[in-house]
């Protein structure tokens, strides 16, 4: 089930994300002032940083997507012989500046499962994936798509995860440092994703969040390639406790000792998503 659009760029209850001066690409300013932990914690970028991580990411997507080109193909026949419903799969997720965009996946779940119970976040064990699905996921063929998303420049091969237009505003309200994520291009892969597991409740988001935020601190082209190695290597099976030691990757305690302040957030209530 295709989501919702979002009427504007920006009506999620996000902190603002303004126009940046040139030698600043990323600025964030809050209107409101919570907590100390509310307050932005993106720093100014050099100006040629972006547009070559663009120019990189649309390179590097256009030979892996060739490369690739052949596992989309077999893994969508697979799909399209073993279930109903269409092999690729198109969802509306919110990028960066809080920009909705359409991602691109293979299909693992049940086709329009969502019709009955609404949006809902995927659960360990969850019924609507297919016996394929859990394959694909578990392997991350089912990825492979948002090639196409890094070349028409909705992501980037590394960034936080981009997540759905209807739980957006929620999370926000939960968590004040959220809206910062969308200060990046969200990204294939990156800090958060090759190391820790899918989200299941607040507590989870949050320790992704703190990740994410700690990637948009440290932002750097050198920081990029070793998350892209690290995801190729993790990829083909290579544990990341000995990754992180080799590449010099930050590893969740070092991440969550930086960030505390994101760890201790004051949520106002109770978060509940698909219940």
């Amino acid at each position: 089930m295709e989501a919702r659009p979002l009427p504007s760029p920006i009506q999620l209850h996000l902190a603002d994300a303004v126009a940046a001066p040139a030698d600043t690409p990323i600025a964030v300013r809050s209107r409101r002032e919570r907590t100390p932990a509310s307050r932005p914690v993106v720093r100014p970028i050099h100006g040629w940083y972006l547009p070559c991580k663009q120019a990189v990411d649309f390179v590097a997507a256009l030979v892996l997507g060739t490369v690739a080109l052949p596992l989309i193909a077999a893994s969508a026949l697979i799909v399209k012989l073993t279930s109903r419903g269409p092999a690729f799969y198109t969802q509306v997720r919110v990028g960066r500046a809080g920009r909705p965009f359409t991602i691109y996946k293979i299909r693992s779940m049940i086709h329009n499962c969502e019709s009955l119970t609404g949006p809902r976040w995927s659960m360990p064990g969850d019924p609507r994936v297919t016996w394929i699905g859990w394959f694909l996921r578990a392997t991350h063929l089912d990825e492979l798509p948002q090639l196409l998303n890094v070349l028409r420049g909705d992501m980037s091969l590394i960034g936080p995860r981009p997540e759905r237009p209807e739980f957006f505003p929620e999370l926000e309200r939960e968590l004040p440092s959220y809206a910062q994520r969308v200060t990046v291009r969200p990204g294939v892969t990156g800090l958060a994703q090759v190391q820790l597991p899918p989200d299941t409740d607040l507590g989870s988001v949050r320790r992704k969040l703190a990740h994410d935020l700690y990637y948009v601190q440290h932002v750097s082209p050198l920081l990029d390639l070793r998350l892209l190695i690290c995801t190729a290597c993790y990829a083909a099976g290579v544990p990341f406790s000995l990754l992180s030691r080799l590449l010099g990757v930050p590893r969740s305690g070092v991440v969550e000792r930086a960030m505390q302040n994101v760890l201790t957030e004051p949520a106002p209530a109770r978060l509940r998503i698909g219940a």
